[in-house]
């Protein structure tokens, strides 16, 4: 087991070699992300309309 200065150089040096993405990277994934997501549940919530129109029908013609 290395010894926490040896360590601590080591992070270091891994930490050098990271490649940080750019803050346009960063602002352009960002709204993806949340177009995706409002995407998403706009789809859910018209599939979870969709079966509650079709249950609710059914129901009604199984009850009347």
């Amino acid at each position: 087991m290395a010894n926490p200065v040896q360590f601590i150089s080591q992070v270091r040096t891994e930490l050098g070699k990271i490649t940080w993405p750019t803050r346009r990277e960063v602002v352009t994934t960002t709204i993806m992300v949340f177009i995706m997501a409002t995407l998403a549940s706009i789809f859910f919530f018209l599939v979870d309309l969709l079966i509650k129109t079709g249950l609710s029908a059914v129901i009604h013609l199984v009850g009347s």
